[in-house]
Formats: structure tokens, sequence, C-alpha cells
């Protein structure tokens, strides 16, 4: 729902004109002083201003030239006697959006508005648009070639075409607001806001309040109405992070908007209505919340439409030569070089690490040790010292295996992960590989087939 201004110092011509566009659905604020007037503009989310010419304290023109210091996009139009037009074509120059003369038409009036207000909605649309496309949120930031990335890759193609709710799991660190963003920037909705909320930051009066929106005075702090992520995400995409932490009220008022798609603002009573498209994650397992009874069920059923689970990067070592080399060219741009190479010596203890952050602990380290590199290559010396404290050794590999294998499923289990190993060390070069492991080329290249390593 748009916010729309009316500034005018005669009362009885307010009433009329909040009564005439709260007809043609707006939220309308009034204002009979333009110092009153500028207050609402710093504190409230507005969508148009609509201001007569000659008020006390501060006549329209100062008041157009305060509110564009305040935010230059916010459209203005001025409302002029016949014998003012003057001033309206100055307040023209000076940024304000059109006028009208008084009397005007009320079909006049809400034809200017609607224009004014469909060209600030595209502004900040274009606006969310080009900041998130300046990050490139797409395909290309998700690096892998792993075969359970190459699914997840799939899933994301398919879901990003609907407009079906989607729960992303996994461990802190694995990209998932990543894949969140990848689905919004694939969708037909790529052109309209992406919305996060991290559920987690916030205690549950301000999750509320940061979700829904609030009336002026509905709490202590309350100076003003502010729109909620809701509103804000309208036509585009909602992030709920970690949505496993919110609270059971919380989860109530949630599982509202996802079926009636309508909510109020705390301490409001007007139902709003919106057009979003949720995406929740959780480094919990929903299910097992629902069980200990922390979650509800129809919630999760209602967010558990489409699941994409991204495992954690000790399952797939195969995509770590990749997201090496992708972060030391993102970090190696940044810092001002060319390009940045690792040894081999480095990148056999990435690789031995077992990585409990996940792609967001490798992308941090390899940022340190570009940073912390004076030359073109990085050597162990530059890595965090903790990777040399860590470094697996047969043993470990031993741990991560399943005590219910058989012996047979065990050797093939431990031969799976050497030689995963090995082609990550040689970049995937198999005669080096063969080299590492002791084996000719011929019985590599067989034992790769067997196990469908390169799929």
């Amino acid at each position: 729902m748009e916010t729309i201004l009316v500034v005018d110092d005669e009362r009885n011509f307010l009433v009329v004109l909040k009564s005439l566009l709260e007809e043609e659905g707006y939220e309308v604020l009034t204002a009979a002083d333009s110092l009153v007037a500028l207050d609402v503009v710093e504190h409230t989310d507005l969508d148009a201003v609509v201001t007569d010419m000659k008020m006390p304290h501060l006549d329209g023109i100062g008041l157009l030239e305060r509110i564009k210091k305040i935010n230059p996009d916010l459209p203005v139009i001025m409302m002029t006697a016949y014998g003012t037009i003057e001033k309206a074509v100055e307040a023209m120059k000076k940024g304000a959006y059109d006028y009208i003369t008084k009397p005007f038409s009320n079909e006049e009036l809400k034809v200017t508005i609607r224009k004014a207000v469909d060209i600030y909605r595209l502004v900040k649309e274009n606006r969310y648009l080009n900041q998130e496309l300046r990050n490139q949120y797409n395909f290309g930031n998700i690096v892998g070639k792993s075969k359970p990335m190459q699914e997840i890759f799939s899933l994301i193609q398919k879901v990003a075409k609907t407009r079906a709710t989607v729960l992303i799991t996994g461990e802190s660190g694995t990209g998932k607001e990543l894949v969140a963003r990848a689905i919004h920037y694939n969708s037909p909705r790529q052109n309209k806001p992406f919305i996060s909320v991290n559920c987690a930051a916030l205690p549950e009066s301000l999750l509320e309040s940061e979700l829904f929106g609030h009336e002026k005075g509905s709490f202590t702090g309350a100076v003003s109405m502010r729109k909620g992520r809701f509103e804000l995400a309208d036509k585009g995409t909602l992030f709920l992070d970690e949505v496993s932490e919110m609270s059971p009220t919380l989860q109530v008022k949630l599982l509202r908007v996802l079926q009636e798609r309508e909510f109020e603002r705390v301490g409001g009573t007007k139902t709003l209505k919106v057009d979003v498209r949720i995406i929740a994650a959780s480094n919990r397992d929903l299910k097992e919340e629902v069980e200990a009874g922390h979650f509800r069920e129809d919630l999760f059923y209602r967010l558990n439409v489409v699941h994409i689970h991204l495992p954690p990067l000790r399952e797939r070592p195969d995509d770590i030569p990749l997201l090496v080399a992708h972060f030391l060219q993102k970090y190696a741009q940044e810092v001002g070089r060319q390009r940045v190479e690792i040894s081999p010596e480095a990148l056999n203890l990435i690789y031995t690490y077992t990585w409990p952050g996940n792609v967001r602990e490798l992308e941090n380290a390899i940022e340190r040790a570009v940073i912390l590199s004076s030359g073109q290559e990085i050597t162990p010396e530059h890595l965090p010292p903790h990777l040399f404290q860590s470094q697996q050794s047969y043993s470990d590999i031993f741990k991560q295996i399943p005590t219910t294998l058989t012996l047979p499923q065990i050797l093939e289990e431990v031969e799976v992960k050497l030689i995963r190993r090995a082609l990550a060390q040689a970049n995937y070069v198999q005669s080096k590989a063969a080299k590492i492991l002791g084996i000719t080329k011929s019985l590599l290249q067989y034992k790769i087939k067997k196990y469908n390593l390169l799929s």
C-alpha cells in the first residue's frame, strides 16, 4: 500500500483530500504545518508528497528544498493558486515532480499522484536491482562441479520459474543466502526487491516490528509509522534466514501470512495484503525441531514446499580447488593484482582440513592469505595457523567412515577419499594424481570410471 503525505494549512481541505485518496487505496498522512511535514518525511516511508504553496513557517518552495535534501527521489506535487504559477514553475526547476492549479478536478489530482507514485516505485526498484547486480548474485557465484552441487543447480533453475515457497537447509557457511538470491534473480520477480531478515539477530518484539511494520505510538520509541519487510518486499522475495529461531507467537503470525497473504502492522487495525515469495533458511533440521516441539508442524509444511539441502564442504571435496581458484581471483582483483596462485603444499593443507565453517570459512582463509602474501603465490605460512594443527591424518579418514560398513565397503570408502584428494591436489591432472597415489595412470583412470568420480 502506497503512503501519501498531504500538506496544507487548511484543515478542512486536508480532510477532503484524505477521504478522496483513501478511496483510491492509498494510506494518507496529513500535516497542517511544513515543519510537521518535514518530521513525517524524515521518519516515514512515503511514496509521494502533495503540498500547498503557501504555508506558515516554511512555504512550499522551502519545504521542497528540505525534502530533496532528505530524499532526492521522493516525488513532490505542488498545489498552487492561479496567481502563483510562477512560483510553481520555480518549484519544477528545483525538482518538484509536477504542479496542479487550484481549483483542480479530483480526476486530475488522482492521475498526477498515480503517475508520480509509479515513477517513484520504478526508481526504487531500479536502485535495488542495480545494487544487487553489482554484487553479482547469480549462478556464477555458486561454485561447484560435484554431483550434489550439480543437482542443486538443476533444482534452482526449476524452482526459480515458479512462485513456490522454498526451504533451504545446511550448516552455517554453506551459502544458503547465495542460493536464495540465485532463485530470486533467475525468477520472474528479478526486477522486484529481494529483502533479507535474520530471525536470530533480533528479539521477538523487534523482529515482529521488523517483519510487519508498526504504527506511530504502538510502543515506546515508535515515533512514526514504519513499513515492515513484508511491505518492502511486495511483488518480490522475502528471505527469512534462521527461521527456526522464530518464537512460537511469531510462527503463528507467519503462518497466517503464508495462508492468507495478509497481516496488520504492530498497533494497527488495517489489514494489508502483499504478494511476496517466501524463501526460508535454517542451519537446524526443522523436522527434528517439530518433533522436539520447538517448531510448528503446520508452518514446517507450509515452508517445506521445495526443499534444498546444501551439503557441508567436507562432503564435496571435489569443489575445493574450484572454490579456491574462484576466491583467489576475486581477492586478487580487490588488492590490485592480476593473479595470485597457490602452492601445492598450501593446497594440500586446504584440502585436508575439514572446514567446519564451510565455504564462508574457506573464503575468509583465502582472503587473509591474499592480503598477507606479498608475491604472486600463496604458501602454507599465509594460511591460518589452525590449518596446520588440524591437518588430516589417515586415521582421520577412518573417523569419517560409518562403523556399520563391511571391510570391502570400508576399503572402497578409503580408496575413494584418497583418489578425490589426489585429484584435487593435482588440479585434476590425472598423471600427477596417479604419481601422488603411487599408481599408474591407467589404473587411476579405471578406478575413476569404477567409482564415477568425475560425473
